[in-house]
């Protein structure tokens, strides 16, 4: 699929629109299921990680995989990529990679005397930075700003992202030799940290099967939208009702994550919108406009484990932040929404 980039340099009062369009919620829900079964024609199981990769798509976020290698990451982003129907460009990242690399550049061209900016890979609508904690920590802050703000600064100039932009990023186990644990500050960056786990033994044999009749290593995954009908998802989950009172849940269990003795940096009010946004795109794939508590719930874990920093006795002791969700989960009152 080649690339189209976005030439137009845009000033910081000329923000790029996330397009007008909207979907009724039973739209979203009915696209939402079509985009994955086609995804998953080629990812055999896991259809609980593609639908929460769904979901923080929808929710406009960027979304961190981390497992082991050889456990499809790569390939769940490529091919969300094509179901989609947006621009893709994928980054390897490397020890030896720069930050000019991610960006662009000003280039000197010889025929005209000036220098002319070539613009880099991030201006796309899905960005796969793989294996990105292979690449030091200066060359992974490249992507903060663009993360953050959907904008890049080269040379003093501002550029903005087409929408709409989102980052997969696959990170391996930081324990593995030769890689660079992720700042806090860009951990934070990413709206939800999923992991796909290993296949079951029925699962891996379907996968062989598949391999043994396509006679390729190469995957092929179907248009099902375009980018245009994704923002107009995305519009609609805006548009989600949400209670007072799942508000109010919401940042119960986000404090609570403060409070916790075996945390000694809990999740700030971005981890409490990160999970406000999953809740609400999780209701519109399900068919409904509002929030219940489920939908909190569900999406608790991958929105808040990876903001949590352990205090080292724990952390030791191999505590992991994941549990910590759970069990805050299983404390907090849950509010009582019936909006039938």
């Amino acid at each position: 699929m080649k690339s189209i980039l976005y030439q137009n340099h845009l000033t910081r009062k000329s923000r790029p629109t996330t397009g007008g369009g909207s979907l009724e919620i039973k739209e979203v829900s009915q696209k939402s299921k079509m985009i994955v079964d086609e995804v998953g024609k080629t990812i055999v199981g896991k259809r609980d990680v593609m639908t929460k990769t769904l979901i923080g798509i929808l929710a406009g976020g960027n979304l961190l995989y981390e497992d082991f290698p050889g456990l499809a990451k790569t390939m769940m982003a490529n091919c969300f990529a094509d179901s989609l129907g947006c621009d893709f460009k994928r980054i390897q990242f490397t020890p030896d990679l720069l930050p000019a690399d991610i960006t662009g550049s000003f280039v000197y061209d010889r025929n005209t005397g000036d220098f002319k900016m070539r613009k880099g890979p991030i201006f796309t609508n899905i960005l796969l930075a793989d294996e990105i904690n292979r690449a030091p920590p200066k060359t992974q802050a490249a992507l903060l700003e663009a993360m953050q703000e959907r904008q890049t600064t080269i040379e003093g100039e501002t550029y903005h992202m087409k929408p709409p932009f989102t980052v997969l990023a696959t990170q391996n186990p930081i324990e593995y030799e030769g890689t660079y644990p992720l700042p806090e500050a860009q951990v934070d960056r990413f709206l939800m940290r999923l992991q796909v786990g290993y296949p079951s033994e029925a699962e891996e044999v379907e996968i062989l099967s598949r391999r043994k009749e396509r006679r390729t290593d190469q995957v092929s995954t179907g248009r099902v939208i375009d980018a245009e009908e994704l923002m107009a998802m995305q519009n609609t989950v805006e548009t989600v009702h949400m209670d007072d009172d799942i508000k109010k849940y919401i940042v119960e269990i986000v404090q609570s994550t403060r409070k916790h003795s075996q945390v000694q940096v809990g999740s700030s009010p971005r981890g409490s919108l990160a999970l406000m946004k999953l809740s609400m795109a999780n209701a519109a794939i399900r068919g409904r406009d509002f929030v219940v508590p489920d939908d909190v719930k569900y999406i608790a874990r991958e929105a808040l484990a990876h903001r949590l920093v352990l205090k080292p006795g724990p952390a030791i002791k191999g505590v992991r932040t994941e549990g910590i969700i759970k069990e805050i989960l299983n404390q907090v009152p849950v509010p009582k929404v019936d909006r039938r």
